[in-house]
């Protein structure tokens, strides 16, 4: 029975990888890759003669029964376009298959564009909350940080150029005006790190360009409540025909939440 390696490579720069995953991508056998070009790049810069075969989200269902086979013979390894596999990427899913057919899953660790803008923002380290890629829609998007907003944490997301400023005017509509790291282009050559307010970061990011990892500061875990708790209560208060005026009141009344987030609530739901 062989072992699955999670092969944490670089986000950025490609001196970001440890001595260890060096060691293993030249010694196994296959290497399962979510982008092969990104991983051919990796590869020639360290001298690394491998047996590539691509996983991705568009073929993970039928590569995933190949890479059992290749286990069932020999170790593999497995790493995404950039960072940890796993996190936020079909890698995920072959971890499953995996421990369910009995391999032993080794993490390999390594650069972390959530942990490296966190502790480069200037906020709160303590505890946050991972929320990955919000969703497209600006209601779904707004429920979706007013719901991680009720943990009073560090909220850390992955955005798009093209959907950064949708993010941040949809963060400070439901959030108001905190501070935010906003860090572009981790580890490459144009990186930024711009750290200010919500407001300010609309500003100043007027034609994003590049990778963005957005760390907004928290808030005091009772100024918002759990999306599934003022979402009830928003449907009660439609069915009732209820003014606006006065199912913000309700809403600040019955699930604890600020002016400002049951405002943000009622109107995005």
């Amino acid at each position: 029975m062989g072992t699955l390696f999670l092969v944490a490579t670089p986000i950025g720069n490609l001196e970001d990888i440890t001595l260890r995953a060096l060691r293993i991508l030249r010694e196994v056998p296959l290497i399962a890759a979510e982008d092969t070009r990104s991983a051919h790049i990796l590869f020639k810069h360290h001298g690394i003669a491998a047996r590539v075969t691509s996983y991705n989200e568009h073929n993970a269902r039928s590569k995933t029964h190949v890479i059992l086979d290749a286990l069932a013979n020999g170790n593999v390894a497995l790493i995404s376009d950039a960072g940890m596999p796993a996190i936020s990427d079909p890698g995920h899913d072959l971890v499953v298959a995996a421990i369910e057919a009995g391999h032993v899953v080794v993490p390999v660790p390594g650069a972390s564009a959530v942990v490296a803008a966190v502790a480069a923002s200037g906020l709160s380290p303590r505890r946050f909350h991972y929320l990955g890629f919000l969703p497209r829609q600006s209601g779904p998007r707004r429920r979706a940080l007013l719901a991680a907003a009720a943990t009073g944490d560090t909220l850390v997301v992955y955005e798009s150029p093209h959907r950064v400023r949708a993010t941040l005017e949809d963060a400070l509509a439901a959030l108001g005006d905190r501070r935010i790291a906003v860090c572009r282009e981790l580890t490459k050559l144009y990186e930024e790190i711009w750290r200010g307010t919500l407001s300010g970061a609309l500003a100043h990011f007027t034609e994003p360009r590049g990778e963005f990892t957005l760390v907004i500061e928290g808030g005091p875990a009772e100024a918002s409540a759990p999306a599934e708790t003022a979402d009830g209560v928003i449907a009660e208060l439609r069915a009732s025909r209820a003014e606006s005026k006065a199912a913000i009141a309700e809403l600040m009344r019955r699930c604890g939440l600020s002016r400002r987030a049951a405002y943000a609530a009622w109107h995005t739901k």
